[in-house]
């Protein structure tokens, strides 16, 4: 991937955007620790950038963000062997709470995915959305200098900033990734603001998504809207005679890296730690999740209860390891499911648990990728059933995970993962008989077909890599800056906000 973007980008700047930072300072035990946050994105990401020398926008998390960095910032990473740059923005507490926690999670979250949580829509909120991406497009701007730049934007929380570079400076080639699903066009229109946030995302020359239903969704809510028209035999849709590239590209995990480390010595002895935790029993269920209301864990919890009084025999020799990674505590919803998933374990424990096994053991923390990756190998099943997911890369860490062959992955239809993993067992989500049967199939099944379904998934996993992902968009983008004319920028831009630091 490396040798790609070089080629791809001799000519041209390139700039990440992303809400979250690919490294943090932190203030830990009197010293400055420096964090490279785990994902898939920053793992494929980081390489490229280094190769190219590019920049990468993020906004400032860390308790010494500010002190390790220019007083515009800037620092170059990573600190081992700088080879591109970061650029840290500050933005206020304010501003992120109506941006990130309001607009981003508790209106566009819940909008996108199918559960049945109702968005919240307030103006503030969209106001210091808005303000928050012009923080961004000034930075952005900034760094072209007028100049060709590529601009590749992850994820919903910039869905104004492609348009707002693209008029400021037409020489820009702007692509984003959309890493939650899309709603269908009558869900969309619900948002509203609507217009301005489909406008804003046409401003890219190459908009993707996980799924083609994703793009599909897309498509129809930009000419039911906006009436953009889509290409007959092209995946563009075109809008006062600019087009945007529309692509589904699956995201997925470093397979080699990622089955290297599960077969660690320091992960053979975290399964040894883990298996006094949990104890003498035959099976062992697996589920790792963030605490958000996407990811059916109530419902699975409550299919677990069922399926241990339908099946005495299970009673003491299954123990389900439940990974609840604490996530947006501070919004209502959060709090209340947290409250829920504890009543629930709390009353299947006393129901049917002794004095030497507990049916549910729950951990509320971010794992280490060692102590997840033991618990992967330690798993009879593995159960990754959201209720509605972009992709879901728990299904295929799980999968790398085992270099054995082995184990059984239990799936929600409605997780962007099941359209590659189709080996996996496939269940709905809300429906607790379709769980508890797939639970008694997994812990049934022949060694022969754990081995020949794992394969399979494994060899699907392992071709379609994160550096494919990056890859394919990079690439994509760099043929479209190539291509396109460079008109002169009108390097105009007015915003809402202050400046940015």
């Amino acid at each position: 991937m490396q040798e790609v973007a070089a080629r791809s980008f001799q000519s041209t700047k390139v700039i990440v955007v992303s809400c979250r930072a690919p490294y943090i300072h932190e203030h830990k035990d009197g010293r400055v620790t420096c964090i490279s946050p785990a994902g898939g994105v920053t793992a494929a990401l980081k390489p490229t950038m280094a190769a190219v020398g590019g920049v990468w926008i993020a906004q400032a998390s860390g308790s010494a963000d500010r002190e390790t960095a220019s007083v515009r910032g800037r620092l170059r990473v990573p600190p081992e062997r700088p080879a591109f740059e970061l650029r840290r923005l500050w933005i206020s507490p304010e501003l992120r709470k109506g941006h990130y926690e309001g607009l981003s999670n508790q209106a566009l979250w819940p909008l996108c995915h199918n559960v049945y949580q109702r968005p919240v829509f307030r103006q503030s909120d969209w106001t210091a959305y808005r303000r928050v991406n012009e923080s961004f497009a000034e930075a952005v701007l900034e760094e072209a200098q007028g100049r060709p730049a590529t601009v590749f934007i992850q994820d919903y929380h910039f869905g104004l900033l492609p348009r707002m570079l693209k008029t400021a400076n037409p020489n820009l080639t702007v692509g984003q990734f959309w890493h939650i699903p899309f709603p269908n066009r009558e869900i969309a229109k619900t948002f509203p603001w609507i217009d301005e946030l489909l406008d804003g995302m046409l401003g890219n020359d190459l908009l993707g998504f996980h799924l083609r239903q994703h793009c599909d969704n897309f498509n129809e809510a930009v000419e039911a809207t906006l009436g953009a028209q889509k290409g007959l035999h092209t995946q563009a849709v075109r809008l006062s005679r600019r087009s945007t590239s529309v692509r589904d590209v699956p995201i997925s995990i470093d397979f080699e890296q990622h089955t290297a480390q599960a077969a660690s010595n320091e992960v053979e002895a975290a399964m040894e730690t883990w298996q006094r935790r949990i104890g003498p029993v035959g099976h062992v269920g697996l589920g790792i999740d963030r605490m958000d209301y996407t990811k059916g864990i109530p419902e699975r919890l409550r299919a677990i209860g069922a399926l241990l009084t339908r099946s005495p025999e299970l009673r003491g020799a299954l123990s389900f390891v439940q990974i609840g990674v604490p996530s947006r505590g501070s919004i209502a919803e959060y709090a209340e499911l947290e409250k829920e998933i504890d009543s629930l374990v709390l009353a299947i424990n006393q129901q049917w648990g002794t004095a030497d096994w507990t049916p549910i053991i729950l951990e509320k923390r971010n794992l280490p990728p060692v102590e997840m990756m033991a618990l992967h190998r330690l798993a009879d099943f593995c159960m990754v059933t959201p209720l509605h997911d972009g992709m879901n890369l728990v299904a295929k860490e799980f999968v790398a995970s085992r270099f054995d062959d082995d184990g059984v992955l239990i799936l929600s239809r409605f997780a962007g993962a099941a359209e590659e993993l189709r080996t996996a067992l496939l269940v709905n989500p809300y429906s607790e008989s379709d769980l508890c049967r797939a639970m008694i199939s997994a812990l049934a099944m022949s060694k022969t077909e754990r081995r020949v379904r794992m394969a399979d998934a494994r060899r699907v996993v392992a071709e379609s890599n994160v550096y494919r992902w990056a890859g394919e968009l990079l690439q994509e983008l760099g043929a479209i800056g190539s291509a396109q004319p460079r008109p002169v920028p009108a390097m105009r831009f007015e915003t809402l906000s202050a400046s940015v630091a």
